[in-house]
């Protein structure tokens, strides 16, 4: 299933190859995020890449421009196939890393992050922004797509807001995955929907990982999760 992307937020690489293991053939690739890497570095990310995973590198870059696309070329020398800027860094620092990255064929995707989804309106005023969150993932989507990156990181929430303003090409990345079965785990997440709700309304990519990850077999919770996502595909 290419729609399912499984976040590793483990603590080593041991833990983050085992579970490749069990769902390399289930899902469509992985997501390694500051957790992992922070831990494993960039290692973890060439080993995986060398066994044919495709990586989703969410380390959320947010910088100057320079030093973007400096990380972003860097990232695209271990391979990975799509990774995270924040639209948050402006017009310039998105085009750069969408230079950095070159041509969708040989590098990266640049997917910028909209409105986290632990955020609320409520923390959104408490950091200065006046803007509704729908509001403000506009903006930013709309500053992210003229800056020519690939996509954006929207919480289930505002995917069929994006979709339909957007059009059908622009890549929407969805986290924030939460069925009933598994919504005692919401733990952070604030704007959550189900997986069959997310590909309904439009989205691209889901990224789940706790549901998964913490399941008691990974394994079959994945295989679970795509017969949904299939279901809603096949129409």
């Amino acid at each position: 299933m290419d729609q399912l992307l499984v976040a590793l937020d483990v603590d080593s690489a041991d833990e983050a190859i085992e579970l490749s293991n069990q769902l390399r053939d289930v899902v469509g690739g992985f997501k390694i995020g500051s957790r992992l890497f922070t831990a494993e570095g960039p290692a973890v990310v060439r080993k995986m890449v060398k066994r044919g995973d495709k990586i989703f590198l969410d380390l959320k870059y947010h910088d100057i421009p320079s030093t973007v696309a400096g990380a972003v070329h860097a990232a695209r020398n271990l391979g990975v196939w799509m990774l995270t800027v924040h639209a948050s860094g402006g017009a310039d620092m998105l085009r750069a890393a969408k230079e950095a990255a070159g041509e969708v064929e040989c590098g990266p995707r640049i997917i910028a992050v909209t409105v986290l989804t632990s955020l609320n309106n409520l923390a959104l005023s408490q950091l200065g922004i006046t803007n509704s969150i729908t509001e403000q993932v506009d903006y930013w989507t709309q500053l992210a797509r003229d800056a020519g990156t690939d996509g954006v990181v929207v919480s289930p929430w505002e995917i069929e807001r994006t979709r339909a303003k957007f059009g059908a090409k622009f890549t929407i990345v969805t986290p924030g995955i939460r069925d009933q079965a598994t919504q005692i785990l919401k733990d952070d997440q604030n704007r959550t929907r189900s997986a069959t709700e997310a590909v309904k309304a439009g989205a691209n990519y889901l990224v789940v990982g706790r549901p998964i990850v913490a399941a008691s077999n990974p394994r079959a919770a994945a295989i679970q999760l795509c017969k949904k996502i299939a279901k809603v595909s096949q129409g």
